[in-house]
């Protein structure tokens, strides 16, 4: 379980395939604190530690994962949001984020509105289903808040620290996103179709 604050960023030193999976080498600022089998969030995807050292970990990146996030997309020199797992009685300043990505969203617009910055993602219709405006999307991890959403387009603020403290920063129009729904907003929708 994860709040989708943003901890700190990384840098991708490997995505190394091994035959239908991948090998994922980062460099984190916090890895030395790191133990094997523990969690992490990377663009809002859990993933396992298998190897760590003072600077770097490594994750096992299943086939399913490559297929269903923007993961497969990550090259070296790539900067990615890290959140280690939620410990209880830490604060939940976000929202409840599992780490487990619904589906891919596309940038439509990253651009700067005076101190801040418009963020427009395309959204696939079932995510769309699951969005209203003011409620919660994990894009890449970040926990954001719907400013509006139109048919299948999200639109959102973004601060400048969240600009300045996650991968958004290098992020273009055109990229594929990470997009975990909020938890409540599936399990409503679940009971509904019964």
């Amino acid at each position: 379980m994860f709040t989708g604050l943003v901890e700190s960023t990384g840098r991708v030193l490997s995505l190394e395939a091994r035959g239908d999976q991948a090998c994922l080498r980062i460099d984190i600022p916090f890895a030395s604190e790191l133990t094997l089998g523990e969690s992490v969030a990377i663009n809002g995807c859990c993933l396992t530690v298998v190897e760590s050292s003072e600077s770097e970990a490594s994750f096992d990146v299943l086939t399913q994962t490559l297929k269903v996030t923007s993961l497969g997309d990550l090259a070296a020199g790539h900067r990615v949001n890290l959140e280690r797992a939620l410990r209880a009685g830490d604060r939940l300043g976000g929202h409840f984020v599992q780490g487990h990505i619904d589906d891919i969203g596309i940038i439509e617009t990253l651009e700067p509105r005076g101190q801040d910055h418009l963020l427009e993602i395309r959204l696939p219709d079932a995510i769309a289903e699951l969005c209203i405006d003011k409620g919660s999307l994990a894009i890449d991890g970040i926990s954001l808040t719907i400013a509006e959403l139109e048919g299948s387009l999200a639109r959102f603020w973004i601060i400048p620290h969240t600009m300045e403290r996650t991968n958004l920063s290098g992020r273009a129009a055109g990229q594929r996103v990470n997009l975990e729904a909020d938890v409540l907003a599936k399990h409503v929708a679940k009971l509904l179709r019964r």
